[in-house]
């Protein structure tokens, strides 16, 4: 499948990488890392970014509030100010695919009119006027499982069959969006791995991943550094990069388009090996 993302072109017959760039202070791994003198460097915003693409990274995605459970509330002003500028300087000065992390109706508009090619809501587009400005954008969009809000979406979440309410909810997201003139083609679909789970929902989720190919849309996972693998292998958040690969690796052998990480290079590495694995198959049997 192609994905026509503003002025790029994306092939997702092969698994894609996405690199995180949080813009804020107090994302739960890199809240912070591109502040300097309390406000937004733009130069380490810019040399992280040259460096993720020199890795491998496929898209970036700009996020200017932290969705973690307990973290701060952000004024719509506050994130325009965050994103906006950093969306601008990505495209412009390294031609990037620029994905834009929001739930927020003018941060969508305005990111899109700055050149961003992709809209990633966790939130689905049901925050008030999220639809309609994606609608407008012709970008296409990502809509994401969570069940409740940052701020209580970890209270003892509970589901009767994880896949089956996530596949539905996702579902009717989908028919809000062709309701609102957003057609199939546009639309990625995200499980929320971390986002109202707890760690035998998140292995449910990823074992049977390959179901929600029924819903007819390309999957996006974001697994990197996640809580679970601290509950799963007792490693602090810098210590969880081999557990981040195996379950980015996992998520690829389960039809995973797009991998959203921190460490771009290992990923890449990763999925090199599988893709030359594949080949060779294809190869022998051909």
């Amino acid at each position: 499948m192609i994905l026509q993302c503003a002025k790029h072109c994306l092939d997702l017959s092969t698994p894609k990488i996405m690199g995180i760039l949080n813009i804020t202070p107090d994302s739960f791994s890199d809240g912070g890392s591109y502040l300097q003198e309390g406000r937004i460097s733009l130069d380490l915003v810019l040399k992280r970014a040259e460096q993720m693409l020199a890795e491998g990274a496929d898209i970036l995605d700009v996020g200017g509030e932290s969705t973690r459970p307990g973290a701060a509330i952000v004024s719509e002003q506050e994130e325009l100010d965050r994103v906006i500028p950093v969306v601008e300087a990505l495209v412009q000065k390294l031609g990037a695919l620029v994905s834009v992390d929001t739930s927020t109706a003018s941060v969508i508009e305005e990111s899109a009119q700055k050149g961003a090619g992709i809209i990633n809501d966790v939130r689905a587009l049901m925050r008030d006027g999220a639809l309609g400005a994606a609608a407008k954008t012709g970008l296409p969009i990502c809509l994401m499982h969570m069940q409740g809000q940052p701020h209580n979406m970890q209270d003892a979440p509970r589901y009767e069959d994880v896949i089956v309410e996530v596949s539905e909810f996702l579902q009717q997201r989908i028919n809000a969006c062709s309701a609102a003139g957003i057609t199939k083609e546009r639309i990625l679909i995200d499980p929320g791995f971390g986002f109202g789970k707890t760690l035998a929902h998140n292995l449910a989720l990823l074992a049977r991943l390959p179901e929600l190919a029924a819903l007819g849309a390309p999957i996006l996972v974001g697994l990197s550094r996640k809580s679970l693998l601290g509950q799963l292998l007792n490693r602090g958040v810098d210590e969880r990069l081999p557990g981040s690969l195996a379950l980015a690796l996992a998520a690829a052998e389960r039809g995973a388009a797009i991998i959203r990480v921190h460490d771009v290079a290992a990923t890449k590495d990763v999925l090199s090996v599988r893709s030359a694995l594949i080949n060779s198959a294809i190869k022998i049997h051909s």
